[in-house]
């Protein structure tokens, strides 16, 4: 797929004036004439400090959330075992954004096998997040609307089928960057992106992002929540309710971070196939629209935990248990040292308790 979300390269790119944008950027070769410099200054600056928000909060949150839940094994509802696998997702993609923050700021130096392995690890991310998303409403449509008999199908999609249905289309949908994207040198720099045979290609793979990426999950997601809210138009439990919040809210962000970027490489898509003729002027705008929206897009990484922290009753009790156990369980060790005999054998046997009672 067509990276534009890639981050640094798109946005580089303007210095080259090469096909950078194909790591996130696509903008290539048709953009050269138009493509300014003014765009790759203003990406030097406003990339990495960005990216370096995303990566901090990222780490922090999405650890917490991946710590949180391996302390509450036995209590995972349906939902928290795919927001697991959301904060999975986002945790490795903010690994790779010191990566981008280079790029975008100086220079690609990481060589070939990491710009295909950020890429991978880019389009992986992108799809199994909006692909959870869509299980997690079809998770609340079969416990809402189906609640009688839904226990045993919402399980095997929650263990089974979210593997099937959404890290391995995610997988696949990544060969294409273990194919095209690499480095290459141009102007004194090295750039990571794809490059294409042909830029046919690269518009076939950006429709293949919209599609899957937004069109699809995006009906899906919209079809069970508009049955669910009929459903509890008629229905005065209000725990329901109180449950689909952060689920839902969690959605919401998510089309709200992502639509802007997906609006701004429609509109370039119809550009390089010649159905939008507006100048240079208008292009460049749209490209500055694209690198900013996507950056802000990458927010999306951080939104998890912070909906968990903020909307989750349940999760900051849980997280509060997960963090005094693991403080006890420091302290415990670190005086078990200097103690003898009986003394240890309490110590663990405390440190036991505590693990138990979270």
């Amino acid at each position: 797929m067509d990276r534009l979300l890639s981050s640094g390269f798109m946005i580089e790119l303007p210095d080259n004036g090469t096909d950078e944008l194909g790591s996130g950027r696509d903008y290539g070769d048709l953009e050269e004439a138009c493509f300014g410099h003014e765009n790759a200054d203003f990406n030097r600056i406003f990339l990495p400090v960005i990216y370096s928000i995303i990566f901090v909060t990222g780490i922090i949150g999405n650890g917490l959330v991946i710590v949180v839940m391996g302390y509450q094994k036995k209590l995972r509802s349906m939902t928290d075992k795919y927001r697991l696998h959301l904060s999975v997702a986002d945790l490795l993609f903010v690994i790779t954004l010191p990566f981008w923050s280079v790029d975008a700021a100086v220079n690609w130096y990481f060589g070939n096998f990491l710009c295909k392995a950020v890429h991978v690890i880019y389009t992986v991310n992108l799809y199994s997040s909006v692909l959870i998303l869509a299980f997690i409403s079809l998770d609340r449509y079969l416990a809402i609307v189906h609640a009688t008999n839904s226990q045993k199908p919402r399980k095997l999609l929650a263990e089974k089928i979210v593997y099937v249905g959404v890290w391995l289309p995610a997988v696949l949908l990544a060969v294409p960057d273990l194919i095209f994207a690499r480095t290459s040198e141009d102007d004194e720099r090295y750039v990571c992106d794809h490059i294409y045979p042909h830029e046919n290609w690269r518009i076939s793979f950006r429709f293949q992002h919209i599609l899957v990426g937004l069109v699809l999950p995006g009906l899906i997601i919209l079809i069970c929540y508009c049955i669910i809210i009929s459903k509890l138009s008629h229905s005065k439990g209000h725990q329901k309710r109180k449950a689909l919040k952060t689920t839902v809210i969690l959605i919401l962000a998510f089309f709200a971070c992502w639509l802007p970027y997906y609006i701004g490489i429609s509109i370039d898509t119809f550009i390089r196939l010649g159905v939008i003729r507006k100048g240079c002027e208008f292009e460049n705008i749209v490209h500055k629209w694209i690198s900013i929206t996507e950056a802000l897009a990458f927010f999306h990484c951080c939104l998890n935990p912070i909906l968990y922290a903020f909307l989750g009753a349940k999760f900051k009790s849980s997280a509060q248990n997960a963090l005094t156990s693991v403080s006890r369980g420091s302290s415990l060790k670190i005086l078990s040292k200097g103690k003898r005999g009986g003394h240890s054998s309490v110590s663990t046997e405390s440190e036991s308790s505590s693990f138990h009672s979270s």
